[in-house]
């Protein structure tokens, strides 16, 4: 575990391992990286703005919570991008089949189990205070 987390910030040593594979499976690799990149930035961003404006609800401290949430979960994202990043790599020059990973199903996961949590609240909110 040690030397992959090593590898994230000097991957050097997976040049060391294997045969290098065709360029076009490694920018792949890149290009998938920087979409769970992405990802991780939007959760951070959206929780940011939870956190921050969105107004008071239902539940006291709920949008704190959901806001944090998000931050915590977008941080997870980009820590799984990069260890996804190395395993894939180490995988396709030793010519072993890419990593399973269970990370997007729990991240759709979390996102749903997030908005219904917003849902809920939303709801609340009309029923109890405007209703």
């Amino acid at each position: 575990m040690l030397a992959r987390v090593r590898n994230w910030f000097d991957p050097r040593e997976v040049r060391d391992v294997g045969t290098t594979p065709d360029y076009r499976f490694s920018l792949a690799n890149e290009r998938t990286f920087l979409a769970w990149i992405r990802t991780g930035l939007a959760l951070i961003g959206g929780g940011l703005a939870v956190a921050q404006f969105l107004p008071p609800l239902a539940v006291p401290h709920m949008t704190k919570v959901l806001g944090v949430a998000m931050i915590v979960i977008g941080a997870g994202c980009a820590l799984r991008a990069i260890d996804h990043w190395i395993r894939c790599e180490v995988a396709m020059r030793t010519g072993r089949p890419l990593p399973p990973s269970r990370f997007p199903a729990i991240l759709a996961v979390l996102v749903a189990l997030g908005s219904l949590a917003l849902l809920a609240e939303v709801l609340i909110d009309v029923v109890f205070k405007r209703g």
